[in-house]
């Protein structure tokens, strides 16, 4: 017996979309459940006649993570679907940088790092199970299902912790940020489950932060973007961009920057990947508008892969008064 096509991978998985404070518990018709952002690689486990791990972007990731594929055959049913997130927990703490280097590995590389260091699958949804199609079940069926099914499962096979107390998920977006828990993902109970859709929200915890601002996109009278850095080992290193500014941003950030003055520690043109941490491919170099390095205050998730950040920070406001050399790593 095998999937019916619609089930078969890749699959449209679903999505969620930001927003700035945690919904009520009765935000939606029925309540909603709240769970942890996970730190990780979002993986769809298929168990069918045989087994194999999807991510979001439809890359089979079963070589990479072989504890992760043997353990699912031996304790996930056949004819199930699982959605979850793939994590490396290292002192405590999730970490992303670990996950990267299990992709494009050979096999025996990948089983070589399981053994060192071994991934676990945090699962929260179930897209399929006795082969039977189950995204059309609501959100509270479906996670009654996956709590049957997991109750003999073990590491590194988890369920994920969800709750439908508001005050206990206001705690644990606090509590949980040391362990490296993005924030929360919020969920409408009765919500069936919707591929492709961003029908779930997402709420990240944010820091304000003070980072060196050396260069931006567009012009230096009018940027686009913001290009930030911070100091590590003496050498002011490119740490990512913010995301697009807004009329008045650009206006007031413009007011205040300078042209270099002397040697600048940045080139004119960099590779995609200096600026997106998961924009890597293509060759076309991007233009930067080199100023005089400055601080800037911004607005950033906790989400980081070494010393960069992985997603678009928030530019906040200039801070001139600032010294440069006082931003070093870590930040926080």
């Amino acid at each position: 017996m095998d999937f019916a096509a619609g089930l078969r991978p890749p699959l449209r998985l679903a999505l969620a979309k930001a927003v700035e404070g945690l919904p009520r518990a009765d935000a939606v018709q029925g309540g909603v459940a709240y769970e942890p952002k996970w730190d990780g690689f979002r993986m769809c486990c298929v168990r069918g006649s045989s087994t194999s791990l999807w991510s979001r972007q439809g890359k089979d990731l079963s070589r990479a993570f072989p504890e992760i594929l043997d353990a699912a055959s031996a304790q996930i049913p056949e004819g199930m679907i699982v959605d979850g997130e793939v994590v490396l927990w290292r002192e405590g703490r999730l970490e992303f940088d670990d996950l990267l280097r299990r992709v494009n590995v050979r096999a025996e590389t990948a089983r070589r790092m399981a053994r060192a260091a071994p991934a676990s699958f945090v699962a929260f949804d179930v897209l399929a199970h006795g082969y039977e199609d189950t995204r059309a079940w609501s959100l509270r069926e479906r996670r009654a299902l996956l709590e049957e099914a997991a109750a003999g499962w073990a590491p590194p096979l988890n369920v994920s912790p969800s709750t439908t107390d508001e005050a206990e998920a206001a705690g644990w977006f606090e509590s949980m940020v040391d362990a490296g828990i993005e924030g929360l993902v919020v969920k409408a109970l009765e919500g069936r489950y919707e591929g492709g859709e961003r029908a779930w929200w997402k709420v990240k915890h944010r820091e304000s932060l003070d980072v060196v601002c050396a260069a931006v996109t567009g012009s230096r009278a009018r940027p686009r973007e913001v290009v930030v850095g911070v100091w590590v080992d003496g050498r002011l290193r490119i740490a990512g961009r913010s995301t697009p500014l807004s009329a008045k941003a650009s206006r007031l950030l413009g007011a205040v920057l300078q042209e270099p003055i002397g040697e600048h520690p940045w080139p004119e043109e960099v590779k995609p990947g200096a600026l997106s941490r998961f924009n890597r491919s293509g060759s076309e170099r991007v233009p930067l508008v080199l100023v005089e390095p400055m601080v800037v205050e911004i607005s950033a998730d906790v989400a980081m892969m070494g010393q960069s950040f992985r997603h678009p920070v928030r530019f906040l406001r200039p801070r001139p008064e600032l010294d440069v050399d006082a931003v070093t790593w870590p930040l926080r």
